[in-house]
């Protein structure tokens, strides 16, 4: 009785399996890659993967188990010497499956088995998926912001260094037009005082005059002795003069 032995036979018998299996895990050990059936691909897949995995654990004992299995040496040189350092970190599933349709001749449904680690191509394509990652529409606003916003605080650096710059550069000399530039404000805040500031600054110029004036004109005494002088000279001189 077969009870729970299901598995594909190939249509041959148990010795021929093995020999074919054994031939084709050694071509995709050396090649990396292989086209067949994929009835043959799925049987192939659980032979070469625990060898593989053998090969990992690189010791005398490991290389004859999986001769015993390849009975071929360049295979088991390449599979320690080569693809074992390369899925050393990978935890099984080394080998890929990719379907290409029917044999034009028996309608054959055929593929091509690979080593995941060899392929270029998808291993190129799998780096850029993992650089682009998805980000929500939020982190996408927050971080344009940033960027504007990061820009305008160096604008803002640069223009204050230039204006120091510049004020380190002013000449000693001054034109006329800067001169009444300095003076505008000036006259600016003296339209600005109040009517009692006016009064106030006024005030002094008026004593200043009439201090002045005191000082130009005699006092009054001396103007009424000036007068009685001439009254009583004028006799005098008259009698002289006859």
């Amino acid at each position: 009785m077969r009870h729970r032995k299901a598995f594909n036979h190939l249509g041959r018998k148990s010795a021929h399996r093995q020999a074919m299996l054994a031939n084709m895990a050694s071509s995709l050990i050396i090649h990396k890659r292989i086209t067949t059936t994929t009835a043959k691909a799925k049987a192939l897949r659980t032979y070469v993967e625990p060898l593989i995995t053998r090969s990992k654990e690189d010791s005398t004992h490991s290389r004859r188990v999986v001769f015993g299995y390849l009975k071929n040496k360049y295979a088991v040189a390449e599979l320690f010497r080569e693809i074992s350092p390369k899925v050393a970190d990978r935890p099984g599933g080394y080998t890929r499956i990719l379907k290409l349709g029917n044999r034009p001749g028996d309608n054959a449904d055929m593929c091509i088995i690979e080593l995941v680690d060899y392929n270029e191509v998808m291993l190129a394509a799998a780096e850029e998926k993992t650089k682009t990652t998805r980000r929500s529409r939020r982190g996408r606003r927050k971080s344009a912001a940033a960027t504007t916003v990061t820009p305008a605080s160096e604008d803002t650096a640069t223009e204050t260094t230039d204006v120091a710059e510049e004020t380190q550069e002013i000449p000693a000399t001054e034109t006329k037009e800067e001169q009444e530039k300095e003076s505008a404000p000036s006259k600016e805040s003296k339209a600005g005082e109040t009517p009692e500031e006016e009064k106030k600054v006024e005030e002094p110029a008026g004593e200043a005059k009439a201090e002045a004036k005191e000082e130009t004109e005699p006092p009054v005494e001396n103007k009424k002795n000036v007068k009685e002088e001439k009254k009583t000279e004028g006799p005098a001189e008259k009698g002289k003069e006859e």
